[in-house]
C-alpha cells in the first residue's frame, strides 16, 4: 500500500518578517499613512465583509530560498482584494503566495536612490548570488496587475499595467493622473501640505478627478461647513430680530424662538 507524505511550507509565522534594513527616508512612513488613510472608504465599498489586505514595506514571499529573505519582495505599499486582514486572529508578519495564492492587484515603491533598484529586471538566471531585479518579480513571478514607481524628487509616478506577459508603461489621462480600473480611482501627484511637509505627494482621486481626502481632511470640511451653516443661522436671526412683533407674527415666528 503506497502512503503519502504531506509537502509542509512555511507560512507567515515561520518566515522573517525583516531583512534588517530600514526605512530610507522619513518621508516614506507618512507617504504609507497618506495613501492607505485616503482610499480606505473606497476599499471598504468595494469590500463590504473587510476581505482585503493592505502591505506596508511588509515581505511578499514568492519562492522558497536558503536564507528565506532572498525569496521575498518588501513593496513600500501593496493591496491585495479578497483575503482576510488577519490570519488565525493575528496579523500577518508577511504576505505569502504560496499559502494565499491571491497577487496584490497593486505595488507601489517609494524611490529613495536613482531608482535603478526599482527598475531592475534581472531574472534569476543572471542574478548575482540569487538576487533578481524587482521589476521581474513583479512583472514575471508575482504578476502583479499594476506596478507603480514614485519618485518624490522628481514629482513624478510612473504606472505599468500588465498586459498579456509583460508591463506596459501607461499614459496619464487628461489631468496627469493614471487610472486604476479596478478600484473606480486613479494615482497621481498632488503638491501640498501634509504632516508639515509641503512636497509632491502620491495621492488617489476618484474617477470624476475629485481628490481622496484623509480622515483628518475629510473632518476638515465637515467643519468648515458646519461653521458656515452656523453663520449663516446667526445671520438669518440678526434680520429676525429687526422685525416688529407684527412681523414676527405675520411671518408665524414666536420671539422667544429667536432667543
Amino acid at each position: 500500500m503506497t502512503s503519502f507524505t504531506v509537502l509542509t511550507l512555511p507560512d507567515h509565522t515561520q518566515l522573517p518578517d525583516s531583512d534588517g534594513t530600514f526605512v530610507k527616508n522619513l518621508q516614506e512612513h507618512p507617504q504609507s499613512i497618506l495613501i492607505t488613510d485616503s482610499i480606505k472608504p473606497v476599499l471598504d465599498k468595494l469590500h463590504p465583509d473587510g476581505q482585503y489586505c493592505i502591505g506596508q514595506d511588509s515581505g511578499i514571499y514568492w519562492r522558497l530560498t536558503d536564507p528565506p529573505e532572498k525569496g521575498a519582495e518588501a513593496p513600500d505599499w501593496f493591496y491585495v482584494p479578497n483575503v482576510p486582514p488577519t490570519l488565525n486572529g493575528k496579523m500577518r508578519r508577511s504576505y505569502v503566495l504560496w499559502k494565499e495564492f491571491i497577487a496584490p492587484l497593486i505595488v507601489i515603491e517609494f524611490v529613495s536612490g536613482d531608482g535603478t533598484e526599482e527598475r531592475d529586471k534581472t531574472p534569476p538566471s543572471q542574478g548575482n548570488d540569487g538576487k533578481v531585479g524587482k521589476f521581474w518579480v513583479y512583472e514575471q513571478a508575482i504578476r502583479v496587475p499594476y506596478y507603480a514607481i514614485y519618485e518624490v524628487t522628481k514629482a513624478q509616478v510612473e504606472v505599468y499595467h500588465l498586459l498579456d506577459t509583460n508591463y506596459q508603461l501607461m499614459t496619464p489621462n487628461e489631468r496627469g493622473h493614471y487610472p486604476i480600473k479596478p478600484l473606480g480611482v486613479e494615482l497621481g501627484i498632488w503638491q501640498g501640505l501634509y504632516q508639515n511637509a509641503d512636497l509632491p505627494w502620491l495621492r488617489w482621486w476618484d474617477e470624476e478627478g475629485n481628490l481622496l481626502l484623509t480622515g483628518e481632511e475629510r473632518a476638515d470640511v465637515e467643519k468648515q461647513r458646519a461653521d458656515v451653516e452656523k453663520q449663516k443661522r446667526e445671520q438669518l436671526v440678526e434680520k429676525l430680530r429687526s422685525l416688529s412683533p407684527e412681523q414676527l407674527q405675520a411671518l408665524g415666528i414666536d420671539l422667544e424662538m429667536l432667543e
